[in-house]
């Protein structure tokens, strides 16, 4: 059990780094940036990777709750191993991601939390093909998901910790409480999203 934990965790840290790779990208362009990010989704399907996004729509039972939560924070190890590299950049990194971080702000902690249902319902449905074999049809939704999610503003909870982490140390400082509530906030609506699913469609059997 233990080494099985050990396991779930390294994956879901490397899941974290391919991720705020994506995002470190993304930071340097947004452009560009944007269609580079699915490196990070496709990474984590192929090498099948422990990320929170690409789990939270499977779960089926407690214990797989508890892994969620171990996933959650290898994710944001995975992240934070990368911030440390972005602040070694001479590129505007951190200036991009504070402005980044101001925005969902400015949106508020509670329509971020709602918007982010979207990119939930996007990352399940990506995984879910993407996981069904090589065939280009599989890739589709996963190869279109992760621009839309990132066009329409949809907050990606792995994502936003890397450019959260990123952003510099006085910001943190000054509004750490509204930061941790948007957050939250963010991972609670990846959660609805990635399970909303399940309401409509309740499949008989669900990929692990």
């Amino acid at each position: 059990m233990k080494s099985s934990l050990v396991q779930i965790f390294r994956s879901a840290v490397f899941a974290g780094v391919c991720i705020a790779l994506a995002g470190y990208g993304f930071l340097a362009g947004k452009a560009v940036g944007t269609f580079l990010f699915i490196f990070g989704l496709a990474t984590v399907v192929k090498y099948r990777l422990k990320l929170f996004t690409g789990t939270a729509g499977f779960v089926q039972n407690g214990q797989e709750m508890k892994e969620l939560l171990l996933i959650l924070v290898g994710n944001w190890v995975g992240c934070l191993l990368i911030a440390l590299i972005a602040r070694c950049s001479p590129m505007p990194l951190q200036e991009t991601a504070q402005t980044l971080l101001e925005g969902r702000l400015a949106t508020g902690w509670w329509k971020a939390g709602i918007l982010s249902i979207g990119c939930g319902i996007l990352m399940t449905t990506a995984v879910t093909f993407a996981r069904k074999g090589n065939e280009i049809g599989n890739w589709i939704p996963l190869i279109f998901a992760v621009p839309l999610f990132i066009h329409c503003g949809f907050p990606h909870c792995i994502a936003d910790a890397f450019y959260y982490l990123t952003v510099p140390s006085d910001f943190w400082a000054a509004n750490a409480g509204s930061i941790l509530l948007l957050y939250s906030m963010l991972v609670v609506g990846n959660f609805i999203g990635c399970n909303l699913y399940r309401v409509i469609v309740r499949p008989k059997e669900e990929q692990k």
